[in-house]
């Protein structure tokens, strides 16, 4: 069963309100849209994440994993000064394995505070479930918060290739980023090629950098798709009116990664790996 290990489902916006400081206004994308999409490439496992604009809020979220039930896992948002044992129970009994914390996407477009800064409660939160962290955060501000991740005693999952854009693996900020995704609880999502590339609709992965990843940690790397694929940062206005995600085939998206892929990382990255992390029956 192959697994897409980064996804974001989004409701109609009359029934699933958008938080009001948002950076746009996502249309709607529909778990049974998502399922129709994988089956064509045999993936039944989906990893829902939390998107921006719903905050702290995995209303949507736990509904969706109930229709999936053991054939999906979340990675929720929340406030580590304000959860409470019954919301950990609540997302822990909904099938949510992991906490992201989004750093490349701030509410309002305000600065964020330092990522280790937020990312200590939350691990110990994590730590406490065990569960793992999830991080999307631009180059910079991730190797700012190196030692705490590298020094994590939670899984710690890192988006779309750490986003290198304009960075080469033997520079010196690209060999930082590939020491932090070698250490043993690091993993990576081979995800949303795009975010990094000149070309806002590129769907093929950086072969010099899918190498050098997968040279360090093969074991430890997991695929997605980034379905509905989020509209590039610069269109994002924050104006009322849904705004179109990018105009991509799911099918090219999968493809495209198979055929970057080498032939025998496959079923590891595709099945083997994601269903370690996240808790998955191999052959079920």
């Amino acid at each position: 069963m192959r697994c897409d290990s980064h996804v974001h489902v989004v409701g109609e916006v009359a029934r699933y309100p958008q938080a009001s400081n948002r950076l746009y206004t996502a249309d709607a994308a529909p778990l049974a849209a998502l399922q129709r999409l994988g089956a064509g490439r045999g993936i039944t496992r989906f990893i829902l994440v939390q998107p921006s604009f719903y905050r702290a809020d995995n209303t949507l979220l736990l509904e969706d994993l109930a229709i999936l039930r053991g054939r999906g896992r979340g990675v929720a948002v929340i406030e580590a000064n304000r959860v409470s044992p019954a919301l950990l129970a609540e997302l822990a009994t909904g099938w949510v394995r992991g906490l992201r914390i989004n750093h490349y996407s701030p509410p309002g477009g305000v600065a964020p505070p330092p990522l280790s800064r937020v990312f200590a409660p939350l691990a110990e939160i994590a730590r406490a479930q065990a569960w793992h962290i999830e991080l999307i955060a631009p180059l910079p501000a991730l190797l700012a918060a190196s030692d705490a991740i590298g020094n994590a005693t939670v899984p710690v999952v890192i988006d779309h290739y750490g986003l290198p854009s304009g960075t080469a693996p033997d520079s010196g900020t690209g060999k930082a980023l590939l020491d932090l995704m070698a250490r043993p609880h690091i993993w990576t999502k081979l995800s949303a090629p795009y975010r990094s590339a000149v070309n806002p609709l590129e769907t093929k992965p950086d072969p010099v950098w899918l190498a050098a990843i997968l040279s360090r940690a093969a074991e430890r790397c997991i695929w997605g798709s980034d379905w509905p694929h989020t509209p590039p940062p610069e269109l994002q206005s924050g104006n009322a009116i849904p705004l179109a995600y990018r105009a991509l085939r799911y099918e090219d998206v999968v493809d495209d990664f198979l055929c970057a892929l080498p032939a025998n990382l496959a079923e590891r990255i595709m099945i083997r790996n994601p269903a370690a992390l996240y808790g998955f029956t191999v052959g079920a």
